[in-house]
C-alpha cells in the first residue's frame, strides 16, 4: 500500500516533531507499505524519508522542477518524480497515494490535505485520510469543525 504524507520542509518549533517524523517513516516500512511524500531534504521531510530509508523501505519523492533548481531533494530515494509545477506534484502524489496522512505542518500540508478530502467527500477519488494528531497539534482545528 502506498502511503501519502503531507509534512513540512522544516522541523518546526520541536525537536519532538522530528523524532515522531522519523519514527513515522520507519514504521510505513516495518508495515511493508512504500512511502509517497514530497522529495525533499529538509525538514520533517527529509527526516521522514530517511526513517523509511534507514529501515530498508521504498520511498517516492514527487519534487517539482522549482524545488529541484534549489537543489532540495533528497538524494536517497528509490524513486524521484519529478513534476513542472505543484499542482503537477499535488496530482501525482494523490495519484500514487491509497492512504494520505496529514502530519503536523503548516499551510502548505493543510492545502494538500483539504484537497484530498474534497476529492474523497465528492466521491472524485477513492482513498482513506487521517490527521496525526500528534501532542495535541491538531486539536484546534478539531475544535472548530466541532462548532
Amino acid at each position: 500500500m502506498n502511503i501519502t504524507v503531507y509534512l513540512g520542509s522544516r522541523c518546526g518549533n520541536r525537536s519532538c516533531y522530528a523524532d515522531y517524523a522519523y519514527a513515522l517513516g520507519a514504521w510505513i516500512t516495518r508495515h511493508g507499505h512504500t512511502l509517497v511524500y514530497g522529495g525533499s531534504r529538509t525538514g520533517l521531510m527529509g527526516k521522514l524519508a530517511d526513517g523509511a530509508l534507514q529501515a530498508g523501505g521504498q520511498v517516492i519523492g514527487v519534487e517539482p522542477q522549482f524545488f529541484m533548481d534549489e537543489e532540495l531533494q533528497h538524494e536517497g530515494l528509490t524513486k524521484l518524480i519529478v513534476t513542472p509545477d505543484m499542482t503537477s506534484r499535488k496530482q501525482q502524489m494523490m495519484d500514487l497515494g491509497d492512504i494520505f496522512l496529514a502530519f503536523p505542518g503548516g499551510i502548505g500540508t493543510l492545502e494538500e490535505i483539504s484537497q484530498v478530502m474534497s476529492q474523497v467527500k465528492l466521491h472524485q477519488m477513492e482513498g482513506r485520510f487521517a490527521f496525526l494528531d500528534f501532542d495535541g497539534y491538531y486539536q484546534p482545528m478539531r475544535a472548530l469543525w466541532q462548532q
